[in-house]
């Protein structure tokens, strides 16, 4: 099994990270969509299960599939091994997926939340995916301290990227590139029958344009309630599903943005809603895997449009934005300069927490012995006996420690040896036991 593989100088940190990918840059939607995974928290837990990560994170759009992962060891062809296994392929066809590990895996996901890796460069819609894909693994337990600093840590970056520079004005979501389409195909929207199928992320930026240009739409969703609801935390009239697939004949624009596993506008159905109709319909399927039969953009009056289309005419946008660009990646370049040693002291903090929880044992037990000792001491006395234990043990440990977390950044055989020391006087085994 051979994937795609940017190599750099190993890195210094005390875990592996890994970053495997398959995106629209490597993959057509079609072939993309056989890379997604069907059930995410299944496919997490296996990872960690069958493919020996510690912590993982799995990010899922219309445009990518990407895996984030920490270990100790990290093995590589465990993890594409798994990967195949969880989506049905055979492993020859994982050969496709880009890897990247340790500083250059940061770097993307740095790249990825501040819009740079999109296929409309800038876009917003990412940084949320993003931030909800993590948040997502750390409440499960799929993610702990690894991948929360460097996730953190992107999603601070994007959010700086977007205040500093210009990157995300104008029309840089694939939603708006699809309505600025239609905009054009047809000569007023606001005269047209049109309708949106899906109350996701893709379907709500779509119909947050429309709102915007004061267009009317339907929404329909394959329960009644979730478009009901959609219509009133977002925009759109409701309507039931197969209420509104029989209603093709008459719509002039479709959005279909769902997670459907199969196909929601068949052939037949269009087939079927063309027969009477003089007028041109215009179709955009914005969903992963799709939702709307390829045979139907060779109907007589259909104008069908899928993000591999559209991956062709955001070339422009990309053009635009290169001075937007390259002051971005100006700013990540410089925050991953702070990189090794955040990874760093988060290899140390499970110790020093352990340190002052220890100390801190101590100073509860002894300032119980004390109040015992003064026998009947009032609430008052007490209370200043209790701030003056936390002050001591704070103005012993801080310097000491601080200076542990810096020793740390350094990550040289005098501080590992340091760490080991700490860990045996204060008794932290699994500190030890990370450590053989």
């Amino acid at each position: 099994m051979t994937a795609i593989k940017n190599e750099s100088a190993a890195p210094s940190f005390p875990v592996q990270l890994v970053n495997a990918r398959v995106t629209y840059k490597n993959a057509p939607i079609h072939l993309l969509e056989k890379f997604a995974f069907k059930n995410e928290e299944s496919a997490h837990r296996e990872f960690l299960e069958k493919a020996g990560l510690d912590e993982c994170v799995i990010i899922q759009t219309c445009n990518r599939v990407e895996v984030f992962a920490a270990a100790k060891k990290a093995d590589e062809t465990k993890l594409l091994r798994q990967w195949a296994a969880a989506v049905g392929l055979p492993e020859k066809d994982m050969s496709g997926v880009e890897v990247e590990t340790g500083n250059d895996a940061i770097k993307h996901l740095m790249k990825l939340a501040s819009g740079l890796d999109s296929l409309v460069v800038g876009e917003d819609q990412i940084l949320g995916q993003v931030r909800r894909s993590f948040e997502y693994s750390k409440s499960k337990r799929f993610a702990s301290a690894n991948l929360s600093a460097i996730f953190d840590k992107a999603v601070k970056v994007g959010s700086k990227v977007r205040i500093a520079t210009g990157i995300n004005k104008g029309n840089v979501s694939v939603a708006s590139i699809a309505v600025n389409l239609a905009d054009e195909y047809f000569d007023d929207l606001k005269t047209k029958k049109i309708m949106l199928i899906g109350s996701g992320e893709a379907a709500s930026l779509v119909a947050k344009v429309l709102k915007k240009r004061e267009v009317d739409f339907i929404v329909t969703s394959r329960t009644f309630e979730r478009a009901r609801s959609f219509s009133e935390t977002v925009a759109g009239t409701p309507m039931p599903f197969d209420t509104a697939l029989d209603m093709f004949s008459e719509v002039d624009l479709v959005f279909v943005a769902t997670t459907a596993p199969y196909y929601l506008v068949t052939f037949d159905r269009m087939e079927g809603a063309m027969k009477n109709r003089k007028d041109p319909v215009m179709i955009f399927d914005l969903s992963n895997p799709r939702t709307v039969d390829e045979r139907v953009a060779h109907l007589h009056g259909i104008k069908l449009i899928n993000m591999d289309q559209i991956a062709e005419l955001v070339e422009k946008n990309m053009r635009s934005r290169k001075k937007e660009v390259s002051a971005a990646e100006k700013i990540i370049d410089s925050e991953m300069k702070s990189v090794d040693g955040m990874l760093k002291r988060v290899n140390a903090e499970p110790v020093i927490v352990s340190v002052f929880k220890s100390v801190d044992s101590i100073r509860e037990r002894e300032l119980k012995k004390a109040l015992s000792m003064l026998g009947k001491a009032d609430a008052k006395d007490a209370k200043i006996i209790e701030q003056l234990s936390y002050a001591i043990v704070e103005g012993i440990l801080s310097s000491p420690m601080n200076y542990v977390r810096k020793e740390m950044e350094t990550s040289s055989k005098d501080s590992e040896e340091m760490m080991k020391l700490v860990s045996k006087m204060f008794k932290y085994e699994e500190y030890k036991k990370r450590s053989q």
